[in-house]
């Protein structure tokens, strides 16, 4: 079990709120993946860097994954070399396969990340194969992650709708994160891949779920494509869940998803939860300058509402 899957069950008398929060901060993978600009390994480490000096605990650092098919990820290992490397951090990489696995492992990530569907038609789309061919391929890869004590976490894309079969079923969300975490994953991150959820679907997903996948197992992953995201995270945060992925600047998308914007921004999230009373042990100047570091390597503003107004209020000061 990974250290960073213990969370605080405490809670809030007044809502029933957790009282701190994990952030898996996933801009410099799944953030940049989806990037048209070709971003150098240098600079994705150097951002790596800047968000773990932010105070963040958990990074999505690589992806090793065939660049004929994600040329952005191309030649991860050097990311990883040139991380400025701190204890007590998770440097996640995402491995697909056996061989994306043998990758990480020589490159030092401390955490691999595996990423199936609960569609049938995003499956196919994303990852060329079935659920259950997706399911089967990755157990060598938690097999060889176990043996080299590297924790596994596990994704499932679609939890709400899918951009070729419509409508996804709670309990088809609940089957494969429970057979994830049967497999060996020590937490599952719930996609809501095209953004669509909103609170009252997402609380059915997450009741239907935690049935059978205990909820501090579960972490939540929502895209921004429909203003919901905060909404259906506050909603989570209902239902006792406490591990949110998000992505600096709002950066991401889904290369595979037609129209999905961004993650959700990591300096909304953690303004959101700040003003809760809610812990996550980030310094919101330091995370703004990540931000910013990145953005202007890629000529974009940010997207994230939060980070905007906190970077014009610095500035006018």
């Amino acid at each position: 079990m990974s250290p960073k899957s213990v969370q605080s069950k405490s809670k809030s008398p007044e809502n029933k709120l957790p009282t701190k929060v994990r952030i898996v901060e996933v801009g410099a993978r799944d953030g940049l993946q989806n990037t048209k600009l070709h971003v150098a390994p240098a600079i994705r480490a150097q951002l790596v860097n800047l968000l773990a000096d932010s105070g963040l605990t958990h990074l999505d650092t690589g992806s090793f994954v065939s660049p004929r098919y994600v040329p952005q990820m191309a030649n991860a290992d050097q990311v990883f070399s040139n991380l400025n490397r701190k204890p007590n951090i998770v440097y996640s990489a995402l491995t697909p396969n056996l061989k994306g696995m043998e990758m990480a492992l020589a490159a030092g990530a401390s955490e691999a990340a595996i990423f199936t569907s609960a569609s049938e038609g995003f499956c196919q789309s994303n990852i060329n194969c079935s659920i259950a061919e997706s399911l089967k391929r990755f157990e060598p890869v938690i097999a060889l992650a176990q043996q080299h004590n590297i924790p596994v976490r596990g994704y499932v894309s679609c939890i709400d709708r899918c951009p070729y079969d419509g409508s996804t079923n709670p309990e088809q969300v609940a089957s494969i994160s429970q057979e994830l975490y049967q497999m060996g994953c020590y937490e599952v991150s719930l996609g809501d891949t095209i953004g669509t959820g909103t609170p009252t679907r997402i609380k059915k997903v997450l009741e239907a779920t935690s049935r059978s996948t205990p909820m501090e197992k579960l972490a939540a992953h929502y895209h921004n494509t429909y203003g919901q995201a905060l909404a259906n995270i506050l909603a989570s945060l209902e239902e006792g869940l406490a591990v949110i992925d998000s992505s600096v600047a709002g950066l991401g998308g889904c290369p595979y998803a037609p129209g999905a914007s961004g993650n959700v921004a990591t300096e909304d999230v953690i303004y959101m939860l700040q003003g809760m009373g809610i812990e996550t042990g980030v310094n919101m100047d330091r995370l703004l300058t990540a931000a910013n570091f990145i953005c202007r390597e890629l000529g974009i503003e940010s997207r994230s509402a939060a980070g905007l107004a906190l970077t014009k209020n610095n500035r006018s000061q």
